[in-house]
């Protein structure tokens, strides 16, 4: 009986189970061509307009996501004024795996500013004085500074190390770090 199991019975099965899996992954969602999209029946009860309809198709897809940190719009939108020729410095945050190294070597070498970044070939710093100065810089990041406040300083290591090591750098700095 085994020997006529598995001769006879055993592949058809594991062929159709291998079918019924191809199936599941390959074939569409829906029979047809295209699948019918009902309203909603709140939508259907109320009566409401095309839009609302489809702002609850949307929602009904896609579920919201609860914002884990909700800033206020004026909190998001608003402006900081940053003056390149006054005591103002950007402190470049480098966050790992985040494009940071990219981003960090664009903000040095390719922005069009009134005095761009001095870079020497194969170098990685790059002196980034404000315009009309030669010791001041207006850019504090690994390209620029070097890593100063240690390899991938967090925002506390930061907040606590760029005074000091603008100090030491024999510039002014702002003493407000945004």
């Amino acid at each position: 009986m085994d020997e006529r199991f598995n001769r006879w019975l055993l592949p058809p099965l594991l062929a159709l189970l291998f079918l019924l899996i191809v199936y599941q992954y390959v074939s569409p969602a829906c029979p047809g061509a295209a699948c019918p999209r009902r309203p909603p029946a709140s939508a259907a009860r109320r009566g409401g307009g095309p839009e609302e309809r489809e702002e609850e198709e949307e929602a009904a897809v896609m579920p919201r996501l609860a914002a884990k940190f909700p800033f206020a719009r004026g909190e998001l939108c608003r402006r900081v004024r940053f003056d390149m020729r006054g005591r103002d410095v950007i402190v470049f945050l480098h966050i790992q795996k985040t494009g940071g190294t990219t981003f960090g070597r664009h903000l040095v070498r390719n922005i069009h500013l009134e005095q761009p970044c001095y870079c020497r070939a194969g170098q990685k710093k790059c002196a980034c004085h404000r315009p009309g100065g030669d010791k001041d810089t207006w850019l504090f990041s690994r390209f620029s500074t070097g890593w100063s406040c240690g390899l991938h300083a967090d925002w506390t290591e930061l907040t606590s190390c760029v005074p000091a090591a603008m100090e030491r750098r024999g510039c002014a700095g702002n003493r407000t770090l945004r």
